[in-house]
């Protein structure tokens, strides 16, 4: 059975190798400057695009803050309420 790559799929697993042979490096670098030779300085890290930030309107911001405090209200009235004791028969 022979498996379809897509493009899409291919350039993530080549942006997750890239990432893992960057932190390869870097902790090459750290044993070979334990040892005392190699380069003084850890290696520099590969430059990895960095993702975009998601905006998050206010709007969205705002039931975001609602639900918390709905969560948290909820949360503190089961606290208060008074525990009832198991009785033995």
């Amino acid at each position: 059975m022979a498996i379809k790559f897509n493009n899409e799929i291919l350039t993530a697993a080549l942006i997750g190798f890239e990432k893992q042979k960057a932190d390869l490096s870097a902790r090459i670098a750290e044993l070979k400057q334990m040892l005392g030779g190699g380069a003084k300085e850890p290696a520099a890290k590969a430059a990895v695009p960095a993702r975009k930030r998601r905006k998050l309107s206010a709007a969205g911001r705002k039931a975001i803050s609602e639900a918390a405090k709905r969560r948290w209200a909820l949360k503190r009235t089961e606290a208060a309420k008074p525990q009832r004791a198991a009785k033995k028969a």
